[in-house]
């Protein structure tokens, strides 16, 4: 047989069989046994090939000449003894079963891909099944369409994430998770690891897309912590539907002092609700509110609570829109409250009618107001006026800005006499007021009997070269200023060259600033020739944007070789003109320096 699967049918040589056997030959096999054709004994083999199919019996139904009845009855016994079905129903198996097979290992394949492609379930323990992030699909960004695989890898690793920074919170005082976008669903999950946790004591969520939904994570979790001491939520849109609900829980907190809550969408009805926060919180010493949207409502809100709140010491509304009249109103509020010491008003556009309110209240302030912010808030010569009569009668104002406003060389002046009779302020910042020369020379007179003030902030003033030149004559000798400002202020390399004559004898000054000065070459090299003068105070020196070329930067590699006690550790030449054979010299100047005394300069191309 040719096949397990073939089966024969031996057949006598008849006239009448052979129009039968016609319909018999496709799919058979014909074979002719022994040498002689005489016995008409034709072997007819039906070739059935199943695949994988259970192993089929031969059959053989002999037909002879003596007759019908014979044939029809050995064909009933092979029939019976075999069980094999008739001709045609073979036919049909030998093309149903192939495709059945076919099928079956389909559908097979199918289920096995199926088993791979598909995303396995993450398993979470008990724990982690309580967790309020159960079934949260993580996504790289809004809007991103993810394959269903890498949204599952996605997913798991930002569950690894978060568990990495709750560990964190459960192990460190200091967390900072600022700028990780977990957002509402990630904080939900965080809040948990805050609840009784007795180690962190600083953490910052800031820049996360929290919104007001996710601060409700933190009801029923601040009430029981004991420990957090600075929570930092800036950068997060909640707006004043998350202040109330993060009021509302920090109602009951014991523990937190320090609360920034900077660029988060507050507006007035925020304010309102911190307000009655500071009425009833007698913890938080500071708090942050800087570029929101609090108007005049909110500033009034704020001034009532100062009103009956005496542990808050710092109050930050920078970048709002108080103006004239939340300035007022912060006034009457001040006027009544003993406790604050740092007021930030910064970008609030109150004028000079706001800073006489303003003043007045500060003025009938019963507490130690030590830091007053009152940069960019278009004052002018008159607001200065005010200013100056509450610097007269102040005696704890140890740090005044009065950066980017108009006062002039008027104002300048007013201020200056004003600090002839002070005698707390350290810090003074006049940058940006559109001061000359005049100006400049009356606050040098200031300084000369002045030994208070140890930080000077005259920088974007147009002050030129005499500026630079009356500033000069009085630190030469006179003052306490370790920090001077000169930067933008158009003195060129003649004003570089009274500034470098002072350097020659004046002993405190150590950071100064001259940057985009236009000091170029000529004043690099003025400045070089006070270098190799023994100071004993200079540390830092910053000569940024100022034009100079290789000729300057030679002159302060030679200034740098030449003084064995230079104390310089820090200069600036970023932004100039200087190749590399300039940038070589100062290298090998730095090198030499460090071989001869030890000491590391920096510098910065």
């Amino acid at each position: 047989m040719a096949s397990s699967s073939t089966s024969s049918l031996n057949l006598h040589s008849l006239p009448k069989a052979s129009s039968g056997l016609s319909q018999w030959r496709s799919g058979f096999r014909y074979e002719l046994f022994g040498s002689s054709v005489s016995r008409n004994r034709l072997v007819v083999s039906p070739v059935v090939i199943l695949h994988r199919s259970p192993r089929l019996p031969a059959i053989k139904a002999a037909y002879n000449s003596n007759g019908g009845s014979k044939r029809s009855r050995v064909y009933k016994e092979s029939q019976a003894a075999s069980g094999f079905p008739n001709a045609k129903l073979q036919q049909i198996a030998s093309s149903v079963l192939p495709l059945g097979s076919f099928a079956v290992v389909t559908f097979v394949l199918w289920k096995v891909v199926e088993k791979f492609m598909s995303p396995k379930s993450p398993k979470t323990s008990a724990g982690e099944s309580k967790s309020p992030t159960q079934g949260v699909k993580w996504s790289i960004g809004a809007g991103t369409n993810l394959l269903q695989g890498f949204a599952a890898k996605v997913d798991r690793e930002a569950k690894q994430r978060l568990n990495e920074f709750a560990k964190e919170l459960r192990s460190f005082r200091s967390v900072d998770m600022s700028g990780c976008n977990f957002g509402d669903e990630g904080l939900f999950f965080l809040a948990e690891s805050l609840g009784y946790n007795q180690t962190v004591e600083e953490v910052s969520f800031s820049a996360n897309g929290i919104t007001a939904a996710g601060v409700k994570a933190f009801d029923g979790v601040l009430q029981s912590n004991i420990m957090l001491k600075v929570l930092n939520l800036s950068g997060n849109p909640i707006g004043d539907e998350g202040a109330k609900t993060l009021c509302a829980t920090l109602m009951e907190n014991s523990s937190i002092e320090i609360l920034q809550l900077n660029s988060t969408d507050i507006g007035d009805e925020g304010a309102k609700e911190i307000a009655e926060l500071l009425k009833r919180n007698s913890t938080l010493r500071i708090i942050e509110l800087n570029n929101n949207m609090i108007d005049y409502s909110g500033f009034t809100s704020l001034a009532g609570a100062l009103l009956e709140n005496n542990t808050i010491r710092n109050l930050h509304l920078n970048g709002n829109y108080g103006g004239a009249l939340g300035a007022n109103a912060l006034a009457k509020g001040l006027e009544g409250n003993k406790s604050l010491r740092e007021l930030h008003l910064h970008g609030n556009s109150i004028g000079d009618e706001g800073t006489r309110a303003l003043m007045a209240g500060l003025s009938s302030h019963k507490g130690k107001l030590a830091l007053l912010d009152l940069g960019n808030n278009s004052i002018s010569a008159k607001g200065a006026f005010y200013v100056a009569e509450y610097i007269k009668r102040s005696k704890s104002l140890v740090w005044l800005n009065l950066y980017m406003n108009d006062i002039g060389d008027e104002g300048a002046e007013k201020i200056a006499d004003a600090l002839k009779q002070n005698r707390s302020i350290a810090t003074i910042d006049l940058g940006g007021n559109n001061i000359h020369a005049e100006g400049v020379n009356a606050i040098a007179q200031a300084l000369k009997d002045n030994a208070i003030i140890t930080t000077l902030e005259v920088g974007y003033n147009p002050i030129g070269p005499d500026g630079a030149k009356a500033l000069s004559e009085i630190l030469k000798f006179h003052g306490n200023v370790k920090t001077l400002k000169l930067g933008w202020c158009q003195i060129a390399a003649k004003g570089a060259e009274h500034v470098a004559d002072m350097l020659r004898y004046n002993n405190t000054i150590s950071v100064l600033d001259l940057r985009a000065n236009g000091l170029r070459d000529e004043g690099a090299s003025c400045l070089a020739r006070s270098l190799k003068v023994v100071n004993e105070a200079l540390t830092s020196v910053d000569l940024g944007f100022n034009e100079i070329r290789d000729d300057g930067a030679f002159a302060i590699a030679q200034a740098l070789k030449a003084n064995e006690d230079v104390t310089v550790t820090s200069i600036n030449l970023g932004n100039n003109f200087i190749t590399k054979f300039g940038q070589s010299a100062l290298t090998d100047a730095r090198d030499h320096v460090l071989e001869m005394t030890e000491k590391e300069v920096e510098i910065f191309f």
